[in-house]
């Protein structure tokens, strides 16, 4: 994400909180991250992570577009995004995340096409692991995927799918020498 986002993310982030008359630190709960590191996204200092917005447009009771964007989505019969027109994030670690339904309100579902940079020597490390709530389905387009869901690693080829419930620790790096592109389907979790 480029600065001039994250700074217009940050500003949408603390105007909501403060409409809202939310905390500060009730923020950081629902992001994940303690108190202050909530306050440095909050200023822009930090770049955001798709958990991280997802998490806050949910306790703000808003699409994560309205996030992203600034704009509401307003489409509900179909909507269109045409190659490379997506909202694009980016992720640690470099993933970039391009938002494949913006514009369709009320989605039960945040489809993205993801761009795994290959990082040499990362498959000989810990894969940094995130949770949010809901179940994620990932489907590798090219290249090849290293996954750890709940302590469990297994590598995905093209063609390969993964589905499981992304409550718990998960997390995934490019291996094979070469980046991946893949589908990931964020599934919100039902209302009770």
């Amino acid at each position: 994400m480029n600065n001039t986002n994250t700074k217009e993310i940050a500003e949408r982030l603390k105007g909501l909180r403060e409409m809202m008359e939310i905390s500060a630190a009730e923020m950081a709960e629902v992001a994940g991250v303690d108190e202050k590191t909530y306050l440095e996204y909050e200023k822009g200092a930090k770049d955001f992570s798709v958990t991280f917005l997802y998490n806050c447009a949910g306790r703000f009771g808003v699409d994560v577009t309205a996030l992203l964007t600034g704009h509401t989505p307003t489409l509900s019969s179909y909507s269109i995004v045409r190659a490379g027109q997506g909202v694009l994030t980016e992720r640690r670690h470099m993933f970039t995340y391009q938002h494949l339904a913006q514009n369709f309100r009320g989605r039960t579902a945040e489809p993205f096409l993801v761009n795994a940079p290959y990082v040499k020597g990362a498959e000989d490390n810990p894969i940094p692991l995130s949770a949010h709530k809901g179940q994620e389905m990932d489907y590798i387009l090219k290249g090849k995927l290293m996954v750890n869901v709940a302590g469990n690693i297994d590598t995905l080829s093209e063609g390969d799918t993964i589905y499981y419930d992304s409550g718990q620790p998960h997390g995934m790096i490019a291996v094979g020498g070469e980046p991946c592109t893949f589908l990931a389907v964020v599934l919100k979790p039902e209302e009770k």
